[in-house]
């Protein structure tokens, strides 16, 4: 493999390549990729900078950069003029009292976080009991779906024992007490293998606890599984095959946090842990039926995780209700000061909801295309029925997202974030080559000129600025999932959004709905979806093979 061409503020090659066959012959070439050209003299001019600079970038690669190492500069959703509420209010669980064991024991399968609580803290089961519930059914089911990496038995009965033993001393932490849960498997984990879904790290262990992992084990969660992502954190496929749709075998998950989802939506954990840079929630989410939050960017602590892009990657709990997501998000949110993007807000979640005194909007843009997955109209009914006065407003979309700005960004950061595994060529030991996965997006992404991505960022900057002027004026957004370009733009922007299940389509698998908030409202967020779910039965509808 040859070197294209080399400019002062981009280089492009493969693995090593002897410089001195850089000539001035290809800087013409370069000049077509970054749309100038100079005149013979300018490159005559400029062809020694070039090789200079070459020289240097050469003396860069000799230092290896783990994943781990983030950038100096960082990303944050704040603008200049923005002001918070900072106080952090006491937030109450209800667990209930009068939950039983049920008849058949495998629905307990498909008990929320608070029925499991209330029959934990009332000792109508131990965190043994249920953690063995779970890991027999992770057993039974996790090869259907091909949604396991990592079985954590010895470290989820471990845990277990230590959650009965203080629950029986008087020593009850909450509602996460003894609850058995799962985390996608890029998170670092002590003695367990942390794979990133793909051939070449599938022997890795990292020894470091992830920060999510420490606030699930202070909490008193039971880790019994890592779950698969798609290779390097893009779709479904990972090295040991493809994950499985509970509704339909047959069919992917999506991702990539692909066996966080699949394996909570079949029952094989109450809850698990994904993230998201660019529809990694959001897209399991909607296609296997699940409650699934974005928090606003920076909201967690991202330490102990594999980073694709610092500047978008965010991490979020994967659920079976709004509920659900805000007794895990309670307890995640915050940062140990590891990861510099992340702050720490308040989450004052009361799950009660007043619609007289919210401004909610819907994007009238998206709407009037019709039905995207199907039963969105119906969602709007369901509000208003709740007392919400719905208003229409034009979602920003093309008027102020007017080339791919998402692309230039993300391709840019994935790449240099790999960049050593494209020059080793660690890349052809990925089990998937196509043109759209991995190993050959993060050879393109060589021609994206440094100028270019800066420039990407400086419109990004302005996007958040117009996006913001128009959702900060209302309190939910409610948006067709998949409707334009609005994933892009809020994972760009940084605003949290929560989708669920919304009824069916045609093919009886789930549709969904998205609701998007202002910067760090995962509090309002949440309790305008569990006011939705708490009207309606979709949430609580399972697969029927796995029940």
């Amino acid at each position: 493999m040859k070197i294209l061409f080399i400019t002062p503020l981009l280089f492009i090659s493969s693995t090593i390549f002897c410089q001195d066959t850089i000539s001035i012959k290809d800087i013409p070439a370069a000049e077509r990729v970054i749309g100038l050209q100079f005149k013979q003299a300018e490159r005559d001019s400029l062809f020694d900078d070039v090789k200079n600079t070459v020289k240097e970038f050469n003396k860069m690669r000799q230092y290896k950069l783990d994943n781990s190492v983030p950038l100096s500069t960082w990303q944050t959703p704040v603008l200049p003029g923005m002001s918070f509420n900072t106080k952090q209010n006491a937030v109450n669980w209800t667990i209930p009292v009068n939950i039983s064991l049920p008849k058949n024991k495998n629905e307990l399968a498909f008990y929320s976080v608070l029925q499991l609580a209330s029959l934990i803290k009332n000792k109508k089961i131990s965190a043994v009991e249920l953690t063995q519930f779970f890991i027999d059914r992770i057993k039974k089911y996790g090869d259907t779906l091909q949604c396991v990496i990592s079985l954590t038995e010895n470290i989820a009965m471990q845990q277990a024992q230590q959650a009965d033993k203080e629950i029986a001393a008087g020593k009850y932490r909450g509602p996460l007490h003894g609850i058995p849960y799962g985390l996608k498997d890029l998170f670092a984990v002590k003695g367990t293998k942390t794979t990133w879904g793909a051939a070449p790290y599938k022997n890795q262990t990292i020894e470091e606890d992830a920060y999510v992992y420490e606030k699930l084990k202070e909490a008193g969660a039971v880790l019994i599984a890592k779950f698969t992502l798609g290779a390097l954190a893009m779709g479904d496929y990972w090295y040991g095959g493809r994950t499985k749709n509970p509704w339909n075998l047959k069919r992917g998950s999506s991702g990539s946090s692909a066996g966080s989802t699949a394996a909570t939506v079949a029952g094989l954990v109450p809850f698990a842990i994904g993230t998201e840079t660019w529809g990694s929630i959001i897209s399991p989410s909607t296609n296997c039926g699940a409650t699934g939050l974005r928090p606003t960017f920076g909201s967690i602590s991202r330490s102990g995780a594999m980073a694709l892009s610092y500047s978008l990657d965010k991490v979020g709990p994967i659920c079976r209700s709004a509920e659900d997501a805000a007794i895990v998000f309670n307890f995640l949110h915050g940062t140990d000061g590891k990861d510099q993007a992340a702050v720490n807000m308040p989450f004052n979640y009361t799950g009660k909801t007043n619609f007289t005194k919210l401004k909610i909007a819907y994007a009238k843009n998206y709407f009037d295309k019709g039905d995207t997955l199907g039963n969105e109209l119906k969602v709007l009914e369901v509000y208003r029925k709740l007392g919400a006065q719905l208003i229409p407003v034009d979602f920003p979309d093309s008027t102020v997202y007017n080339f791919d700005i998402m692309s230039i960004i993300i391709s840019a950061e994935c790449a240099a974030q790999f960049d050593d595994f494209t020059r080793s060529e660690m890349d052809d030991m990925m089990t998937r080559q196509g043109k759209n996965d991995w190993p050959n997006q993060f050879r393109s992404a060589r021609f994206i000129p440094a100028v270019e991505y800066i420039n990407a960022y400086r419109h990004r900057y302005l996007l958040m600025q117009k996006v913001n002027a128009i959702i900060s004026k209302y309190d939910v957004f409610i948006c067709p999932t998949y409707g334009g370009n609005q994933v892009a733009i809020t994972n760009l922007t940084g605003h949290p959004a929560i989708c669920f299940p919304t009824g069916y389509n045609k093919n009886n698998l789930p549709t969904n709905i998205t609701l998007i908030g202002k910067l760090y409202s995962e509090a309002t967020l949440l309790a305008a979806a569990k006011a939705y779910q708490d009207a309606t039965e979709f949430n609580k509808q399972h697969p029927e093979f796995f029940k």
